[in-house]
């Protein structure tokens, strides 16, 4: 195996800058599945900055320990009481924070491949690390990569302690008080654009216990497969040609209801990613359009688009079932609604089966219509339904592709990734480390562009992979 081209310069542990007098905060029905899960790894690609780099790191620990003080559950750690619960205390233990160097590497060796070279994964640490270590192990961890021209910022967060929404949440809100520093000279920041709200009142807190396994979970997809990745960019264009071929209409442009359904994956909310997408959500109600047939989303065609290609490559028998999960934010589905900016797990994963046959052999209108009906099925009484299951059964979420027919949708295009500047501009990239990769699992990226376009982080086996990229129905809307 070849030696790595990356540096680690220094570790340091960051504390925030306050102590902390939040009380302990009980894992959810929502938290503990994902206790088998890996840490969350994502990041940020930027171009190198005029700032000294030392002058640069000092800023961004500062701006860390700051932002550690509005997420206090991100430096603490769990503990399991006597009766087998766990929480998170908020101790103040602190989070990692490493400095590495990687001179001989450049952006375009990270963003210029047509497949994720394996180099990404190295701007990540805690790698293949299980949630449950958090126990023991700091719940974040921030790395800081110097390439040629360039630095990344890599965050690897605890999974059983957030979902997407709380991730960017963080993100963004580090981004943000970094940059206020920069352009502050006081230092002084007491105040943020989106407060995390950690109340634990919500159906989501059980009294149903996990019993966890002699030792620790264990990941249930096979860490070591070969895969292959690539990021799949789809304009706005081409994602609008797509939509208005799903629903049958000849103005690709004519936008309705149906494209809220964006919110079928795992979204930010109020928080969203909005101000990137003006010309989709503006005059929604005068865009909206009196029809007897559902109106299919423009990213549930994207995912039936995706699910049609795979199913072929995959070259599966007829009568074969095949599933297309998708990770649903429940704190807008719940009765009464959860706020937007809870902080913790509030997912559930939607399943939708089909046989092979019918995925592959009828229109893509069909299978956008099985993603659409499972979507609009999962309001509070499903969801309530799922964690009653749960209670009855406690058990970690099995991730990953058991029966070679199985794909799970992650992530949002909502989600505000490019609204992360540090004081030196918007990202270049967004790209994730090697946590929770296995065949067929998707992560929707807003693309960088914004107005509605979007980037499908697809992970399958090479011969899957090879197989979608010479399918024309597909690679037809991908933006080379």
């Amino acid at each position: 195996m070849p030696s790595s081209p990356l540096i680690l310069l220094s570790k340091t542990m960051i504390f925030p800058d306050q102590k902390s007098n939040l009380e302990d905060l009980k894992l959810s029905v929502s938290d503990l599945p994902m206790l088998s899960c890996h840490y969350i790894q994502k990041g940020c690609l930027f171009t190198r900055p005029s700032i000294p780099i030392n002058s640069l790191i000092s800023l961004l620990k500062q701006s860390l320990s700051k932002t550690l003080s509005f997420f206090p559950p991100l430096a603490g750690r769990f503990y399991t009481d006597p009766n087998g619960y766990i929480y998170i205390t908020c101790n103040d233990a602190g989070v990692e924070f490493h400095h590495a160097k990687c001179d001989t590497k450049s952006i375009r060796d990270v963003i210029g491949p047509v497949h994720v070279p394996e180099l990404v994964k190295e701007f990540f640490t805690f790698d293949k690390t299980v949630s449950y270590r958090g126990h023991y192990k700091p719940i974040m961890a921030v790395q800081f990569t110097e390439l040629a021209d360039g630095v990344f910022i890599g965050c690897s967060v605890n999974h059983a302690v957030t979902d997407g929404t709380s991730f960017w949440n963080f993100f963004n809100t580090f981004a943000e008080i970094c940059r206020k520093f920069s352009n502050n000279n006081n230092q002084s920041v007491e105040k943020i654009s989106r407060r995390p709200d950690f109340s634990r009142e919500s159906v989501l807190i059980s009294s149903a216990v996990l019993r966890v396994p002699e030792g620790e979970p264990k990941v249930t997809f096979n860490e070591n497969e070969p895969l292959r990745e690539r990021i799949f960019s789809f304009s706005r264009e081409a994602i609008m040609e797509l939509k208005a071929k799903v629903n049958n209409k000849n103005d690709a442009f004519q936008l309705t209801a149906g494209d809220f359904n964006f919110n079928a994956v795992e979204t930010m909310g109020k928080q969203s990613n909005d101000k990137y997408l003006p010309g989709i959500f503006e005059n929604f109600f005068k865009c909206a359009a009196v029809s007897t047939t559902p109106e299919i989303s423009s990213f549930q065609s994207l995912s039936a688009l995706l699910w049609r290609a795979v199913t072929r490559a995959r070259k599966l028998p007829a009568t074969k079932t095949t599933t297309f999960r998708m990770a649903v934010n429940c704190r807008h589905r719940l009765n009464p609604k959860m706020d937007p900016l809870y902080f913790g797990n509030a997912i559930q994963s939607i399943p939708t089966y089909a046989s092979a046959g019918d995925v592959t052999s009828r229109d893509i209108r069909w299978c956008a219509e099985q993603l659409n009906e499972s979507v609009k099925a999962h309001d509070d009484e499903t969801v309530r339904r799922f964690i009653c299951n749960w209670e009855k059964d406690p058990r970690c979420f099995p991730l990953g592709n058991f029966d070679g027919a199985s794909m799970t949708m992650g992530s949002s295009p909502r989600f505000p990734m490019y609204d992360n500047d540090f004081g030196w501009g918007r990202p270049l990239a967004v790209r994730s480390g090697g946590a929770n990769k296995f065949d067929g699992k998707i992560s929707a990226f807003p693309g960088r562009e914004g107005n509605g376009s979007v980037d499908l982080e697809v992970v399958l086996a090479p011969e899957t992979m090879a197989g979608i990229e010479s399918d024309h129905e597909f690679m037809q809307y991908v933006t080379v």
